[in-house]
């Protein structure tokens, strides 16, 4: 990895690009799983690009061998792709950037409140 590469995060756009690539090759309902599953990976926990990419990596590839086999998709996910995303990042949802986003916006409104009130 060179380090232009590294500052800027162009090598995370391009492993986006190769995931979106491979997306594409999946069926309809894979590819509606997989945009699930992006959306809410990044609900559960405090990822990076670096540190989220060979989740998602994993994931895709689970999705691929699936399609390959014939599986459906709800055979391999379920009808619960929150929970599933919640289990591939490391169990139940943890406390992330917009958790301590509203912890704090509620402790400015209420050190607001106090100065309001008396």
């Amino acid at each position: 990895m060179k380090f232009w590469d590294t500052i800027t995060g162009g090598d995370l756009t391009r492993e986006w690009k190769a995931f979106e690539v491979r997306a594409e090759a999946l069926p309809a309902d894979y590819r509606a799983a997989w945009g699930q599953i992006t959306g809410h990976l990044s609900l559960c926990s405090d990822f990076t690009g670096r540190n989220l990419t060979p989740i998602l990596d994993g994931a895709l590839g689970l999705l691929e061998e699936t399609a390959a086999d014939g599986q459906n998709v709800h055979e391999v996910l379920g009808d619960d792709i929150e929970g599933f995303c919640a289990a591939l990042a490391g169990g139940e949802r943890r406390h992330g950037y917009r958790d301590r986003w509203r912890e704090q916006l509620n402790r400015n409104v209420a050190r607001k409140l106090k100065q309001l009130g008396g």
